[in-house]
């Protein structure tokens, strides 16, 4: 028992990073209903990025996450500026080609920049071990964590509690109504992308503290992972992203301890496909009707 306890710790820590770059794609579909595909890779410029200011320039790993952020940031929203912008009127499908299209660029860029390879991403803070009710916990898994929590939280203040925030909800709603009420749809969506690229960069540094390693495909997997928490969650909603990246997480974790490592990502499309059938709104998603 104690033996599963711990890869639930495992899981857990996981599943925060999966719950951080889902909240990226919720955001996003939750304000202008566009699935951004290319976020998974977005996350990939924020690892190498964070790995570039601590090789090369040396930044302390606290600055070096909103340096990351805020320019990823930047990068969002020129990709919504130059790819999504123009199709904002054109059907949903070409919008998501696009999106498909802006991934792959951005993956063979540094690719071809970079290289395929696989490249050792250094360790700014000490590992420690705390012992907490029997489970073995390290500062990494523990950092994750709190930065994650933290993030979401930050998120539904900003969601809720905001005048952005309120402008967000108003353009998920309609956006031409919103914009007769004097909302600047442009702006409202741009904020959008900001702060989910920006998320999706300091996801992006998470990953490599956590796992001491990055490459330029790094972000397909987890990216693809993320959008299935988000779906699974429910997609739009902040704490239904945060549900659904814990529980990917665990599940992973929990089929690799019983052996099915080759299996993992069966299982998650499985629930995925699970989900849909019975909630396809997700678990915290709201059914929504349309007139035809």
């Amino acid at each position: 028992m104690q033996l599963l306890m711990q890869q639930m710790v495992n899981g857990i820590a996981l599943g925060s990073i999966y719950a951080m770059i889902a909240l990226g794609y919720t955001m996003v579909y939750g304000t202008i209903r566009l699935i951004n595909f290319a976020h998974g890779d977005v996350y990939m410029l924020g690892a190498f990025l964070g790995y570039y200011l601590f090789t090369v320039l040396g930044v302390n790993w606290m600055l070096a996450l909103l340096i990351t952020m805020g320019v990823i940031a930047v990068v969002g929203v020129l990709i919504e500026r130059i790819a999504y912008k123009p199709l904002r009127h054109s059907t949903r499908v070409a919008a998501l080609i696009t999106a498909i299209g802006v991934s792959y660029l951005i993956q063979n860029l540094m690719i071809y920049f970079v290289g395929p390879e696989m490249r050792a991403f250094p360790a700014p803070i000490e590992v420690k071990m705390f012992k907490v009710f029997g489970l073995i916990v390290n500062s990494k898994q523990l950092l994750v964590l709190a930065v994650t929590i933290t993030v979401m939280i930050a998120l539904q203040i900003i969601v809720q509690h905001t005048r952005m925030g309120k402008a967000m909800r108003a353009v998920a709603v309609d956006q031409d109504a919103a914009q007769l009420m004097g909302i600047n749809v442009d702006r409202v969506i741009s904020f959008t992308f900001a702060l989910g690229s920006a998320l999706a960069g300091l996801a992006g540094i998470l990953v490599g503290i956590y796992y001491n390693s990055i490459q330029a495909t790094m972000g397909t997997a987890p990216g693809l992972k993320a959008f299935i928490a988000a779906v699974v969650g429910g997609i739009g909603s902040i704490p239904g992203a945060m549900i659904g990246g814990y529980l990917i997480g665990i599940l992973e974790t929990l089929v690799t301890y019983m052996g099915g490592a080759m299996y993992k990502d069966a299982v998650v499309y499985g629930l995925l496909i699970i989900i849909l059938l019975v909630l396809p709104s997700g678990l915290l998603g709201k059914s929504v009707r349309e007139k035809v």
